[in-house]
């Protein structure tokens, strides 16, 4: 059963990454959360505490790849594995392409996706031996759509969907599924310090007028990393309200 084996999820302190641990959690799931900050993981633990729940927190920089390796592979030995992999931290520096410097570019892609990637390379090893696995990638609405004054963070989500698909063609027959959800306007920190006029010509475009909510996309995850979804990989599941369709 899934709910055994160990599940990581990245950019887990507060947002979306926060309601994905505390979901995973609440359905009896062993849960290790990473981050870059130390007291919004310890804010994570209190918060899963808080609940009933323990949850496992390792302080990291995905983007240094020796670190992020040595972090995964010590939870892989001490749990027997990696079943899921939810590869949710994401950054933005969002610019005008023509304004847009290449530090702000490769920033985006490092985090977003270049760390993705490693990330889902190492847990897939174990997933292959233990013929299990869940890989969920966030991607965004952007990725599907394009977001103008977001070329970096569109191509990282972009970036994610076709590395998600290929994935699945891999290591499909080893019983591991691989899929992607995009994300439109989520309530987030990030979301919130918009300018009332963005929020509202935001909800304009979005067909059930209102932002979702974090604990909705954390449901999605659930899903696609339950049992009940082995038999779908190779999927984008937009999870906005009908935003990009």
């Amino acid at each position: 059963m899934s709910e055994q084996r160990l599940a990581i999820v990245t950019g887990a302190a507060r947002g979306i990454g926060r309601a994905i641990v505390l979901e995973l959690l609440k359905q009896g799931r062993k849960v290790a959360g990473l981050d870059l900050n130390a007291e919004q993981l310890a804010e994570l633990k209190k918060v899963a505490a808080e609940a009933g729940h323990s949850v496992i927190t390792c302080q990291v920089d995905i983007t240094q790849t020796d670190k992020l390796t040595e972090c995964f592979e010590q939870l892989a030995e001490e749990h027997g594995g990696i079943g899921i992999l939810v590869n949710n931290a994401g950054i933005t520096r969002d610019r005008l392409m023509i304004q847009m410097d290449d530090e702000d570019f490769d920033k985006v892609i490092a985090v977003n996706l270049r760390a993705a990637f490693v990330a889902t390379r190492i847990a897939a090893r174990s997933m292959v031996r233990n013929k299990f696995g869940r890989l969920v990638h966030i991607s965004s609405v952007a990725g599907v759509m394009g977001q103008a004054g977001s070329t970096n963070y569109a191509a990282s989500k972009a970036g994610l969907i076709g590395m998600s698909k290929s994935i699945a063609r891999e290591v499909g027959k080893k019983n591991v599924t691989s899929n992607c959800i995009a994300p439109g306007f989520i309530m987030t920190d990030m979301t919130e310090v918009l300018p009332d006029a963005v929020k509202d010509a935001a909800k304009g475009v979005i067909p059930m007028k209102r932002f979702g909510k974090p604990e909705e996309i954390a449901r999605a995850v659930a899903f696609l990393a339950s049992d009940d979804a082995g038999y779908i990989t190779g999927q984008v599941l937009c999870v906005d309200g009908g935003m990009a369709m």
